[in-house]
């Protein structure tokens, strides 16, 4: 629709006299008419089109009023309102697509009082608002505020010309100046139909002053944004021509001096970063570069953000290593309990230090089961050097980007792992420590692990150079640490490049003072409490490690007092609630009688030492990424095809181990006290319980071998004795590996005797004491020599 026009010259009667009793009604989508304005209006419906025919051969009058919703195609009663206006139609004109374009005249406000018809057309009888002549002191005020804000949004709005406003001073009614304002203001319809809901002038002024405050509140906030734009383009520009002038005046003067505060800031930078020689010529190579690029090209970001990576990353600040051997043992011990092979290991790092200044080479990987303390071993170590710690994840880590950083011809790329870590650090010598190395994998973007190898390569990585950098950067003051928890999942040669350090799991012993010295403090402070609220004595400790957990670490433990605090923390705050905060406070007792309550019922149970004897079920010890485990193995012989099955979700070395168990009884069955024809018309049958839990590995073979000749010979096996060793057609039990978490196991499982190779006898020297305690270890060299251990048939 188009901009309504001011019907000032109107010379025929007024029409207000000759309104008749009822009125077509035509339903607008997007418009409101005002009384003495003209409106042009399209008409499509079929409704519609016989509205204002009819109304051309009546009277040319018609009522017009708004949709609620535009959207609806053919409204009802319930669809428009009921407030309007009464116009005349002046001028009709039919289109050649069946439309119909009618030109209308506001006469005067209207309500439709009842609906006469509703077909073909909707028809009212229709009551008028006619105006009064005289002007009151307040609608004078009104009209006056109405017009002053009228003039400021005049003067504000893009879309209003500006000869509007003339057009509205020649006017002097207050009636007429009220619709001209209304017809003229960008609103919604909803708004400016509540001015026709009205029936008072004054209650109508106040609603047009409404909207015009709240229009001039948004083309305020326009122009201000509008404004504020304006100043930032001259602004840039006006930076721009300096530049260009000053680049001219540079290139006429052949003068090389940087008069750009920014730039003169990063050359600055440059020479206080005391790169190396290569490295500065390299870096200002790049800055003269810099200088003479645009600052709206790609290419003048990409050479800012390199040198902001070059200046950021340390060249020579480092920090000062505290060699008092003292000092650092009472901090290692002060952190952690045990572990005093990797301890032992930085005191000696920290003596060579006092002697020889500057030492290459110290990459340590410490290796061990979840929650043994690889990692906060790590930040110990700084802490007691007194360097800076920075912690690398390379957990999933699959892309050798990541590791040597991204070139800088690709969009968004940045420097690699390492050197985004000495930028964190801010000196040459932190300690740095490299996370889960052996969750590592590789795919079409390269493989990590050989990146690493210059990395941890103390002849290599004095000239480490990353992607993005470029140059060469010297990581050898950096002491790089290495944890991860399965030795063989390293690469061999990562492995070559590093001092492999193994961390044991924890005995009964340890965990307990580590749940003394570290756990329950830390736990208390943490949940609000402390040694005199809570009483947890030993007996609640061991308790707690026997029966609600099994693993080499102590994460589990932690979990499970962090759990007892809580509802120690709970049964306090109800006992303060319940007889008043005054009330002195008792220490709560946390017993082996409420460890259960708290708990819950233990969730494992120790294992009887008992020599009850089973046929056909042997104990084997296994050892697992966590630790070393109990292995169950069971067989049973049965009539049916001679055959072996092999169950519980075993791998392909166990299975083969199997199979050559059974070879070998066979072709041994009288020295071994079994019946020659033992497997004629019989099926054997393997199985290892837990059988959701995946098993590999040859060091269940004498266990697999004992299993069989139980089964075969009917003779019933201990069950306090446990064996571990690989086996071969001859009968040898050759050397097997993590045997110190083998022992572990078998000392918490309450197993008294324990089957070892005769190759591993020499490896039991460097396994602590309190790991043999309680055990007897005997060494076997052929599957024979385990008889009499297992059955008691041989004098021992």
């Amino acid at each position: 629709m188009n901009q309504p026009e001011f019907n000032i010259t109107e010379n025929e009667p007024h029409p207000i006299a000759n309104i008749p009793d009822k009125l077509p009604v035509l339903a607008l989508r997007d418009v409101v008419v005002f009384p003495y304005m003209i409106y042009p209006v399209l008409l499509g419906r079929e409704s519609s089109l016989k509205a204002a025919t009819v109304a051309i051969e009546r009277d040319k009058l018609v009522f017009l009023t708004a949709q609620r919703n535009p959207a609806i195609e053919e409204p009802t009663i319930d669809d428009i309102y009921r407030e309007g206006t009464v116009a005349k139609i002046i001028q009709i004109m039919k289109l050649p697509n069946g439309l119909m374009k009618i030109l209308v005249s506001g006469v005067v406000q209207g309500f439709i009082k009842t609906y006469i018809g509703y077909d073909p057309f909707i028809e009212a009888e229709v009551t008028v608002n006619l105006p009064k002549e005289e002007i009151s002191p307040e609608i004078e005020a009104l009209m006056r505020h109405s017009s002053q804000l009228f003039a400021e949004y005049i003067n504000l709005s893009r879309n209003v010309p500006a000869e509007i406003l003339a057009a509205y001073e020649a006017i002097k009614e207050p009636q007429r100046k009220l619709y001209f304002i209304a017809a003229n203001i960008n609103q919604v319809v909803a708004s400016k139909q509540k001015i026709l809901q009205y029936r008072l002038l004054k209650d109508q002024y106040f609603e047009i002053a409404k909207l015009l405050t709240s229009e001039l509140d948004v083309l305020r906030i326009e122009k201000d944004i509008d404004t504020k734009l304006h100043e930032s383009i001259q602004k840039s520009q006006r930076k721009f021509l300096i530049q260009e002038q000053i680049r001219i005046m540079q290139d006429e003067l052949g003068s090389e001096e940087i008069v750009t505060p920014e730039l003169m800031k990063l050359k600055q930078q440059i020479k206080d970063a005391k790169m190396p020689r290569d490295v500065n010529e390299k870096a200002m190579e790049e800055f003269n570069k810099l200088k003479k690029t645009m600052p709206q090209s790609p290419e003048f970001g990409v050479s800012r953000n390199y040198l902001d990576w070059m200046v950021s990353v340390p060249w020579n600040k480092r920090t000062k290593d505290d060699l008092n051997v003292k000092h650092v043992q009472n901090i290692l011990d002060e952190d952690h309990f045990g572990l005093e092979k990797p301890k032992e290991r930085i005191l000696e790092h920290i003596a060579v230090l006092n002697l020889v200044k500057e030492m290459k080479g110290q990459i340590l990987c410490f290796v061990g089961p979840p929650g043994v303390g690889k990692t906060s071993l790590g930040k110990s170590i700084a802490r007691a050097l007194g360097r800076k710690f920075v912690r690398i994840s390379l957990g999933g880590v699959r892309d050798e980007a990541e590791i040597r950083g991204h070139r800088r011809t690709y969009i968004g790329s940045m420097p690699g792992k390492i050197i985004q870590s000495m930028k964190r650090a801010g000196v040459i010598n932190p300690v740095i420590l490299m996370d889960e190395v052996d969750k590592m994998s590789m795919d079409f973007r390269g493989d990590p692990s050989s990146a690493l190898l210059e990395v941890l390569d103390p002849e290599q990585n004095v000239t480490f150079n990353d992607h993005y950098l470029d140059v060469d950067y010297d990581l050898s003051h950096v002491m790089f640490i290495t944890t991860a928890n399965v030795r063989y999942q390293i690469p061999l040669p990562l492995q070559d490049r590093m001092e492999i350090i193994e961390l044991p799991g924890y005995l009964e012993y340890d965990k307990r003072e580590i749940a003394k010295r570290h756990i329950i403090p830390k736990q208390l402070s943490e949940h609000g409490l402390n040694n005199d609220m809570v009483k947890l004595p030993d007996s609640a400790i061991i308790k707690v490690i026997r029966q609600y957990t099994r693993e080499a670490g102590v994460r589990n433990l932690e979990r499970e007092i962090a759990s007892i605090c809580r509802k120690v923390a709970k049964d306090i705050v109800l006992l303060k609630q319940k007889n008043g905060r005054r009330t002195e406070q008792k220490s709560i007792n946390v017993d082996e009688k409420k460890i259960e309550g708290y708990l819950g019922v233990p969730k494992f149970r120790s294992r009887s030492a008992s020599i009850e004897r089973k046929i056909g079920s042997v104990i084997g010890l296994a050892w697992t990424s966590v630790g070393g485990e109990i292995l169950n193995v069971d067989v049973t012989i049965m009539n049916g095809h001679e055959k072996l099955t092999l169950t519980g979700q075993l791998g392909d070395v166990m299975k083969e181990s199997a199979q050559a168990a059974l070879s070998y009884i066979r072709s041994n069955a009288k020295r071994l006290g079994v019946p020659a024809n033992f497997y004629q018309k019989k099926e054997i049958h393997i199985h290892l319980p837990e059988g959701a839990i995946p098993k590999d590995g040859p060091s269940a073979g004498v266990t697999l071998a004992m299993a069989i000749i139980s089964a075969a010979s009917n003779r019933p096996a201990r069950n306090d004795v446990a064996m571990t060793g690989e086996i071969t057609l001859r009968g040898n039990v050759l050397a097997i590996g993590g045997l110190n978490e083998k022992l572990l196991a078998a000392q918490r499982g309450g197993i008294k005797t324990v089957l070892i190779p005769k190759e591993n006898e020499k490896d039991l020297t460097e396994i602590q004491s309190k790991v043999k305690e309680g055990l007897k270890i005997v060494s076997i060299e052929q599957i024979a020599d385990a008889l009499p251990w297992l059955f008691g048939t041989k004098k021992k």
